[in-house]
């Protein structure tokens, strides 16, 4: 026995020797494995997936629809920002001055920008980009700026000058929207500088890049490593374009996405299945707009002012909303809430009167024939057709309702779901009898509002054609935006909103806030202060 350990002996211990080197091999490759994979977590980009019910667009800064204003407001920055609270602050523009008179603003740009490819933003660029937005100031009209810019003037390679043809108050507030008035890097630019056309490239000095896009499939984008401001803790931003809500809370719940965001994205049932099932964060923002449904006053039988009465007296609107929105919006009575600027005016409220709907309908001829639902007029049937938006979750329930409300008190109404383009041009070209519509918002309430009654191919125009008070409308209208005496422009405003409340042409449903969805494992999440400057600065999400 001995003998055989003596002669095992050597074997045995290089056995052991390789056994322990090859245990000591192991956890040193698995310690090297668990530092590279701690150093991978912590260089590759953080990313997030969210769901939008419609193509981001081709990105151009300077037009509107097909392009998604979340992701244009992404790619480019304004001169100055629209904050919480109302404020105006420096963003490109890091101070300005106004003159005396109004007629000149000095803009002083910030000297550190770079747009996304690593080219400069200047005068030069800023100068160009203004005038090809007022190149193109037909298609712009619905902004008061456009009409009063007479020119772009640079000072030096850090100042520009925008010279007026007359006094604009909510100049400040025009440059802080989300379009047309953002910058595009030179090489963006169609080689003939007409940006109304198409652009060769989305580049722009904020703080994400458009880097992977697949019409109708999805958008990637990515931090602007270039950006001059505090970079988002994200990397990488995927949208995917899921136009059904129902699929995009299927999605959720698989892990598929990782954040609803917006407003009309899903259903309030499914934001209250969601948040009622405790998995999920959520959140409501402040109301940013008002929901409503435009009475067209131009097209015949809503161009009868009992007949627009009637629509506003015949609908149940808080047992709609209760119905649609599960108390998480508030039920509007006036087109501008009461906390918007110029705004807080005691208007009269139409109150659900049924009774009152029969008697204007029957007052102006529509009667209702023995033995018939609908009621007729000269053999006519009161026949209305409502557009709604088909991807829009809160939209189409509302018709809905409307259309079996509106039924009780002899009105047939036809529902039809459209693509946002088209039900955006048959709004404009006045080819309808109701339409949904939403107010702009902050930074943009009351005053585009009132720009827009009075500028064709705007939709709001089209719609109070009908109205007798038109003209003074409109007078004042020109009025109010070029006053540079604030008790004036309080009384304008007071005259221009009592007589478009009187006109029965908008029935305000409520005052529409954003909702979000979103894992646990996202945090810094919240809303900033317009409806078009999604929350992605300062999301952040922890790795599994």
């Amino acid at each position: 026995m001995f003998s055989y350990i003596k002669t095992k002996l050597p074997s045995i211990l290089m056995l052991i020797l390789a056994i322990s080197l090859a245990a000591c091999s192991t956890s040193v490759d698995k310690k090297a494995g668990d530092i590279d994979t701690q150093k991978q977590s912590e260089t590759t980009p953080k990313m997030i997936t969210m769901a939008w019910n419609a193509d981001v667009g081709p990105l151009n800064p300077h037009l509107y629809g097909p392009s998604q204003v979340f992701a244009q407001a992404m790619v480019y920055e304004p001169l100055v920002d629209y904050v919480e609270g109302g404020k105006i602050v420096p963003r490109l523009a890091e101070k300005w001055e106004i003159s005396d008179d109004g007629l000149v603003y000095t803009f002083h740009l910030r000297k550190d920008v770079k747009y996304s490819d690593g080219s400069v933003f200047n005068a030069d660029n800023a100068k160009k980009n203004i005038d090809a937005i007022i190149a193109n100031k037909q298609r712009h009209s619905w902004m008061g700026i456009v009409t009063v810019l007479d020119r772009t003037e640079k000072i030096n390679d850090d100042t520009i000058r925008l010279i007026l043809t007359k006094p604009y108050y909510p100049l400040l507030q025009e440059l802080a929207f989300a379009r047309p008035f953002r910058f595009l890097a030179d090489a963006g630019f169609p080689s003939d500088g007409k940006t109304s056309e198409a652009i060769v490239k989305p580049i722009g000095t904020g703080p994400w890049v458009l880097t992977e896009y697949k019409k109708d499939g999805y958008a990637v984008f990515s931090r602007n490593e270039n950006y001059w401001g505090i970079k988002p803790q994200l990397g990488t931003v995927k949208v995917l374009i899921i136009p059904d809500s129902e699929t995009i809370v299927t999605a959720f719940e698989k892990h598929e996405i990782d954040l609803i965001v917006g407003a009309g994205i899903i259903s309030m049932d499914n934001f209250k299945y969601l948040r009622d099932s405790g998995k999920y964060n959520t959140g409501a923002s402040e109301p940013l707009t008002t929901r409503s449904v435009i009475l067209n006053s131009a097209k015949a039988p809503t161009s009868e002012m009992n007949v627009r009465l009637a629509i506003q007296h015949g609908i149940d609107k808080a047992k709609m909303i209760q119905s649609v929105t599960l108390g998480l919006e508030k039920k509007a009575d006036t087109i501008m809430a009461s906390n918007f600027p110029y705004s807080n005016i005691d208007l009269k409220p139409y109150a659900y009167d049924p009774k009152k709907s029969e008697q204007l309908l029957d007052e102006a001829g529509w009667k209702l024939p023995s033995g018939k639902s609908v009621r007729e007029k000269d053999g006519k049937p009161l026949l209305l057709d409502l557009v709604y938006v088909s991807t829009d979750a809160i939209q189409k329930p509302m018709a809905e309702i409307l259309q079996a409300e509106l039924a009780k008190i002899g009105v047939q109404v036809q529902v039809k779901g459209e693509e946002l383009m088209v039900g955006n041009g048959r709004l404009k070209s006045g080819d309808y009898h109701l339409n949904f519509w939403s107010t702009y918002g902050v930074p943009n309430d009351p005053h585009n509002f009132v720009t827009t009654s009075t500028q064709a191919k705007t939709g709001i125009y089209e719609a109070l054609l009908g109205l007798s008070t038109k003209p003074q409308i409109d007078a004042q209208s020109k009025e109010v935006l070029a006053s540079t005496d604030e008790k004036k422009r309080v009384e304008l405003y007071r005259s221009i909103l009592t007589q478009i409340h009187e006109g029965a042409v908008f029935y305000p449903t409520a005052y529409e806030s954003m909702i979000t969805v979103y894992h646990k494992n996202l945090t810094g999440l919240k809303f900033n202060a317009t409806k078009y400057d999604f929350p992605f600065g300062t999301l952040d999400i922890t790795t599994k």
